[in-house]
Order: structure tokens, then C-alpha cells, then sequence
């Protein structure tokens, strides 16, 4: 998650896509999984692409898999006014430890440091890793504790923040799919040999004037956390409709907040793009997605092999027929855990964060995403989208 000025500079040329695609044959001999491990790898087929311009001078930079933690990283240690982290998962593996150490050496030079953390995402965190950052002078917030003892406010264990996000000064964002850990980073933090399979993310860093929006949903979240009222507070949809770039913040509701989703699918004429970790959406999102595809839109779904949670794999997979018989092409990434949560329509709409498709996500989850309508950053996910499937198997109707 870059929210540095120089971890926007990047490779002075984007690989092509033939370029991109002989390198990731690598995969289909199974030397590779496709995922960027380590610093210096390349086998995944992928380059950092240059940053793109926003029209109010912000600069945005794509990121896959660990490189966007090490930016994150390293834009941590850089600070000057103030360091924002709200995530999920905070492991005490080596990675998150490594990111515990960072946060408190910039609060004891003074910085402020505020963290807010899941209560059920960390239920399996030391938590001494956190007693540490809090003696470092690191201002805590624990989102909706588990223990019913441990709340100051009501009781809501089924409500959780799944948002991932990442503030630096006054105009560095960055936000997407992953949790501070060493499955999200691999050896871009810390030397790592992990045991698990890699898993495949996405991530985006900003600097400009539109990150400072971001800033606007994490202090409401620090001020319900704190001050308790109504989750509602906590929602912010900004330009969802219309503007070169916007926000969706997200609360749970028993009403879908999938609406400007659903008027962006319908709209589009030529491509949609979804590369998706948990899939188990509405049926009148999945009916959308079909009825693209019915009226000559190339419709290509990315969806994992192999998952975390296989309850939601069935779930998806309960849609294949239907969505395949409309003319949606469906490809399983393999070799890694996909936790990737990106949509590209017509290489111009770009939506890149922490939600998915699927029931907690709309119902009880606070969920943070970004919305982009630039044709040049569009394409960079196209060209990610295309790595993906150089690591995937395209599923049929007749399988």
C-alpha cells in the first residue's frame, strides 16, 4: 500500500502484454504460482507499472501481492505528522511484529500512531504485540472486542471491520486486500519461509489530494470506535456515480450497498473484469453479470481454486452453470489462495479494496473500497487481470 512519494517512482517501462505472458508460461510448467514472493522476482510475469495522474494532480500506483505491504512498509517508516493503520488481520508472525516494531519507533519519535485492529481477526495475535505498541505511545482501538466484558458500547460480535487501510501525513492512502501478515507479504518484509501456500492480492497507494477522502472514513471509524452511536456514522459513499475518483465505505445493512455495483454493471458496454476471492453474491447481481454477457459484453470472471473458507468455493460454484449458459467465461487461479477483490468495466472503471461478493460482506461487515474512472489505470488492471489468467484454468460448461 504506497503512500510515499518515492515508493510511486517505479520501472520505466510497463511489460507488454507478450512480454507479460512468455514470462508467466513460466507457471504452466509449474515452476511458478505466479506470485511476486520476494523482492527481485520476476517470474510472475509482472512489473510494478508507473504511476498514473488523476486530473486534481493525484498520483496512483497498482500494487500486487507482497510488494504493496513492503511499500506500506517502507512509507510507515517515513512518516512525518501522522501514521493511520486500520486492518483486519494484524498477525504476530514476523511480518506483523516487523510492522509493530515500525509503528512504534515513529510513536516514540512523536508521530502520532493510531491503529485500529478487528477483535475477531486478531483473536489469534499475541497480545503482548499489542501491550508493546501501546507502552511505544501507539494510540489502540479494538473494533467491537469479542469478549462481552471488554466492551465499552453494545455487544456486536457479528458485526466486523474488514477494511484495510493505510494513512501517511496529510495525502498518502493506500488500501486493498491485504492484512498485515507473512501470507499477504511473503519475503518482502521480513525473510520468510512460510508453510502455508502463497496467496495472490491486490492493492493500490495514492498521493494527493484525493487520499485526504480517506482520511474523512478513518476518523469516523476512530470516533465510533471511541465515542460509540451508530455504525451508520460510519459509511461514507462519496462520487460513487460519477468523478474520476471515488469512495465506498461501506456498513452492514440488510439492504445491498452493491447499488452503484449494479448500475456500473449494467452500464457497460464492452468488458467486465471481476477478479474476486469470496464470490457468493445476490442473485440479482449475478442476473446483471448474465444479462452483460447476453447482450455481447465479454464477461470474465476470476475465481479461486483453492480457498481459505470452502463453504463460500461451493457457494460459488453453485452459480457456474447458470452464469457459463449466459456466456460468462470463468477462470480458477491456481497455485496460490486468490484473496484478490478487483473489477475493471470497459478498461475504464476500475474497483479495487476489501469488499467481496458474498453475504458478510453486505450484511454484516464494514467493508473500504475505491472506485476509478481513468482509462490508463484501467488498463493496468486489464494487464493484471491477463497475468491472472496465464495461472488459471478456464472452467467449461460441459466440466
Amino acid at each position: 500500500m504506497d503512500v510515499a512519494a518515492k515508493e510511486l517512482g517505479a520501472f520505466n517501462r510497463q511489460a507488454s502484454a507478450p512480454e507479460m505472458k512468455a514470462k508467466a508460461r513460466l507457471g504452466e510448467q509449474g515452476t511458478s504460482a505466479g506470485i511476486n514472493l520476494e523482492p527481485g522476482s520476476d517470474d510472475d510475469g509482472w512489473e510494478i507499472p508507473p504511476p498514473v495522474m488523476l486530473e486534481d494532480g493525484t498520483r496512483v500506483q497498482l500494487y500486487k501481492d507482497g510488494e504493496a505491504l513492503h511499500a506500506g512498509f517502507d512509507a510507515i517508516k517515513s512518516a512525518k505528522k501522522r501514521v493511520c493503520l486500520e486492518v483486519y488481520i494484524f498477525h504476530s508472525d514476523d511480518t506483523g511484529r516487523a510492522f509493530a516494531d515500525a509503528l512504534s519507533a515513529k510513536a516514540k519519535e512523536g508521530v502520532p500512531v493510531y491503529v485500529i485492529y478487528d477483535s475477531l481477526g486478531c483473536i489469534d495475535s499475541d497480545p503482548k504485540m499489542f501491550a508493546q505498541m501501546k507502552a511505544a505511545g501507539v494510540r489502540l482501538a479494538e473494533f467491537h472486542p469479542i469478549k462481552p466484558w471488554e466492551c465499552k458500547y453494545s455487544w456486536r460480535p457479528f458485526n466486523r471491520d474488514h477494511r484495510k487501510l493505510l494513512l501517511l501525513d496529510d495525502d498518502g492512502a493506500g488500501l486493498g486486500g491485504l492484512n498485515v501478515g507473512a501470507e499477504y507479504a511473503g519475503s518482502w518484509v521480513v525473510p520468510s519461509s512460510l508453510g502455508t501456500s502463497p496467496w495472490r492480492d491486490n492493492a493500490v497507494g495514492l498521493r494527493g489530494p484525493s487520499a485526504r477522502l480517506l482520511m474523512i472514513a478513518f476518523a469516523r471509524m476512530w470516533r465510533y470506535v471511541n465515542a460509540g452511536g451508530k455504525l451508520r456514522n460510519t459509511e461514507l459513499l462519496h462520487n460513487t456515480a460519477e468523478g474520476e475518483f471515488g469512495v465506498l465505505g461501506s456498513v452492514p445493512t440488510r439492504k445491498s450497498p452493491l447499488t452503484p455495483l449494479r448500475k456500473m454493471l449494467h452500464e457497460a458496454k464492452q468488458s467486465i473484469l471481476l477478479t474476486m476471492s469470496y464470490f457468493a453474491p445476490p442473485d440479482e447481481l449475478v442476473e446483471e453479470l448474465c444479462r452483460a454477457a447476453r447482450r455481447r459484453v465479454k464477461v470474465r470472471l476470476m475465481l479461486p481454486a483453492k480457498g481459505d473458507v470452502p463453504l463460500l468455493m461451493t457457494a460459488a460454484r453453485s452459480f457456474y452453470e447458470k452464469l457459463l449458459q449466459s456466456g460468462v467465461e470463468i477462470y480458477e487461479r491456481q497455485g496460490a489462495i486468490l484473496h484478490a477483490k478487483t473489477l475493471c468495466i470497459d478498461n475504464y472503471i476500475s474497483i479495487i479494496g476489501s469488499t467481496n461478493l458474498d453475504y458478510r460482506s453486505i450484511e454484516y461487515n464494514c467493508e473500504l473500497s475505491v472506485i476509478f474512472r481513468n482509462r490508463e489505470f484501467g488498463r493496468q488492471v486489464k494487464l493484471l487481470f491477463e497475468n491472472d489468467v496465464c495461472y488459471a484454468k478456464q472452467i467449461t460448461l460441459n466440466q
